[in-house]
């Protein structure tokens, strides 16, 4: 088995960590609030990754890291996991999973183009329109025509939509970042410091915001913590060191397009759990921007 595909796996295993983890979020998120759920699921994904390490490598903290590996690790997340993810799970309780997980999709435009600034790769014509078919699903998807009037408007509100952009172009930084930093280590630890940078963050952030009460206050709320738990499980623990593991092992673009199948497995899984009515013009852009997708890194 080669290097590229083990890369490949794990980036589609990926995928449906996310599926799972944007799912249950929305349900603690719409809770116990976005910024509370932040923090709550980052502890909850360090304690697992503790574990974790401690049975696989000896080390329950990622003693053996260097110091480069550390400065790089910190920023990397920071920028992904504290930045974007704040932004993203925002977006997650404003205009819900599936939509904020479609724009999400852009991830792989921004890691190209950041890789093509800082790592000077080329793009080719055909990766050009493999990302104007993208952004057009993404604009099907998220955008209504008003007949009446004549003009285009959202279907969605516009700050969840701006939430879910945002959060994409963190999070592509932050992978860029994080491939750069963490070399040939190994990815569940790399995701310990990328957790631990992202707790800090959180909590200047909620000392500022003086929330430490309603923080507290959120775990007394069973029906959120249940969902967190799980979504913490699949989400920052499994999800996110998968995913570094994919970056690590194949280019980040590659990586980020097998991830971004997460939309419509979250449309299949709205269908059949659910009994959702999605919307035709959902569905086209998603598959859209899958084809997109491919085009540029296929």
């Amino acid at each position: 088995m080669t290097n590229m595909f083990i890369g490949q796996v794990a980036a589609i295993l990926t995928a449906f960590c996310w599926a799972i983890g944007s799912t249950n979020f929305e349900k603690a998120g719409k809770k116990i609030g976005s910024v509370n759920l932040n923090l709550m699921r980052l502890v909850f994904a360090f304690a697992f990754s503790c574990i974790y390490t401690f049975f696989s490598r000896g080390y329950m903290l990622p003693a053996d890291a260097s110091g480069t590996i550390w400065f790089w690790l910190v920023i990397s997340g920071f920028t992904g996991m504290f930045i974007g993810d704040l932004l993203l799970f925002e977006a997650f309780v404003t205009v819900g999973a599936r939509i904020s997980m479609l724009i999400y999709a852009c991830v792989p435009i921004f890691s190209t183009i950041l890789a093509y600034v800082f790592l000077k790769e080329t793009m080719t014509i055909r990766q050009i329109a493999g990302m104007l078919i993208t952004i057009s699903g993404i604009a099907i998807a998220i955008l209504d025509s008003d007949n009446s009037r004549r003009k285009v408007k959202f279907s969605h509100p516009i700050a969840g939509i701006l939430f879910a952009l945002g959060g994409a172009i963190a999070q592509a930084v932050g992978y860029v970042i994080g491939k750069y930093g963490m070399g040939g280590y190994d990815a569940f630890a790399a995701t310990q410091i990328r957790i631990l940078s992202g707790i800090i963050g959180f909590a200047v952030f909620f000392t500022f915001k003086k929330q430490w009460k309603s923080f507290f206050l959120s775990f007394r709320q069973t029906d959120a913590v249940k969902p967190a738990i799980i979504a913490s499980f699949f989400g920052p623990f499994i999800g996110v060191s998968l995913s570094l593991f994919a970056v690590q092992r194949v280019n980040p673009g590659i990586a980020s397009t097998l991830m971004s199948i997460t939309p419509v497995i979250l449309i299949f899984y709205a269908i059949i759990f659910k009994g959702e009515k999605i919307r035709v013009k959902e569905i086209i852009g998603s598959i859209l921007c899958i084809i997109g997708l491919g085009i540029i890194f296929i």
